[in-house]
């Protein structure tokens, strides 16, 4: 394994610094003594217009990236926006990989997502699972597109002699997670919908109003219809048979820095001369059925209902439990429990709507 050793006062941009991951590992940067970190908002920075991109590599020069800026949500969002997450992911990838490249990048670190394997990989999934089978069909779009950096990452360094490598997170969550009832993942939104279930148990409408942000229970209450949430029981999605892995976004924004700081390329090419699945898994190895996690998160909110799920809706990918066999042999291993996760998230999200 390599040591890279990157000075504490490298230029590091961290791209979609406001997101989940991005946020978090700008955190890590920080605490581990970092001192010249670069961001930009979208408003700053369209990562999608190729000229605007290369002017702030001209003008900025980073020596390392982190590309955690992408288009993401849940299965409604994924298959509902399917040509936006495909051309919007695209287009950021291929104009931050390629002026990487053009402006002497000396180590770039992509971050794609589990969605890229097989709808029936092996459980759990290798790296080499990758290209093996057909995609699950709401989220093919977005993972069509996290294969194809993949690809480019790898292609770069084959071609050029680059050193950009690419890591699959499980699903995340943590703070400065996206709640949005329609957009976000499954782990917020049902934190969510099960928060506004309790608060319509207590009778706290007024609290439903702001968490909404409404002015009146009457506006609150086709919002909740829409969503499945009364004072009795929460409406979720599917069978809540698949299971799930999750990650705290803290632990992932560590194992990205461990992994920029001691690993390179040469560490994860093999020594074959058709190089494939470079790319680096990042998970707990561990899962839960979604009827599981949902009745974690009523316990750990103290809703008394019941929950309610829609076979008629889709489940999406079976499993998802991604093997962590060369992540651990990379010299990591994830620290925070789903159980400590979940609470630490809720009264994070209780403390921004009680500001």
């Amino acid at each position: 394994m390599s040591n890279t050793s990157i000075p504490t006062n490298a230029r590091i941009f961290v791209a979609g610094h406001r997101g989940l991951v991005g946020s978090a590992i700008v955190n890590t940067l920080v605490a581990k003594g970092y001192t010249d970190i670069i961001t930009r908002t979208h408003k700053e920075l369209d990562l999608t217009n190729t000229v605007a991109t290369q002017e702030f590599f001209k003008k900025e020069k980073p020596e390392y990236v982190f590309l955690a800026a992408a288009k993401v949500g849940g299965i409604i969002a994924n298959n509902t926006y399917r040509a936006d997450f495909l051309y919007v992911n695209l287009m950021i990838q291929n104009n931050v990989i390629h002026q990487s490249y053009v402006h002497g990048v000396k180590k770039l670190l992509f971050l794609g997502s589990t969605c890229i394997y097989p709808k029936n990989a092996p459980q759990p999934m290798p790296e080499d699972a990758l290209l093996t089978g057909a995609l699950e069909y709401t989220n093919e779009p977005y993972a069509i597109a996290k294969i194809a950096g993949i690809k480019l990452c790898e292609s770069y360094n084959l071609q050029y002699g680059t050193d950009f490598i690419s890591v699959m997170p499980t699903n995340l969550y943590g703070i400065n997670d996206n709640f949005d009832l329609e957009k976000s993942h499954v782990l917020p939104a049902l934190i969510r919908k099960i928060h506004l279930a309790k608060l319509l148990s207590e009778g706290k409408n007024d609290e439903v109003c702001r968490d909404l942000d409404v002015s009146a229970f009457a506006k609150a209450q086709p919002i909740l219809e829409k969503y499945g949430v009364t004072a009795k029981s929460v409406e979720i999605w599917g069978t809540g048979t698949p299971r799930r892995e999750f990650l705290w976004s803290q632990d992932m924004a560590d194992a990205c820095v461990h992994i920029l700081e001691n690993t390179s390329f040469d560490d994860v090419r093999g020594s074959t001369t058709e190089v494939r699945n470079t790319h680096i898994n990042i998970g707990t190895g561990e899962d839960i059925s979604i009827k599981e996690l949902a009745t974690l998160i009523k316990e750990t909110i103290g809703f008394k209902g019941k929950l309610i799920f829609d076979s008629s809706k889709p489940d999406g990918t079976p499993r998802k439990l991604t093997d962590v066999t060369k992540l651990n042999s990379l010299g990591w291993k994830h620290t925070v429990a789903l159980e400590d996760g979940v609470n630490r998230l809720y009264n994070w999200y209780l403390d921004i709507k009680n500001r």
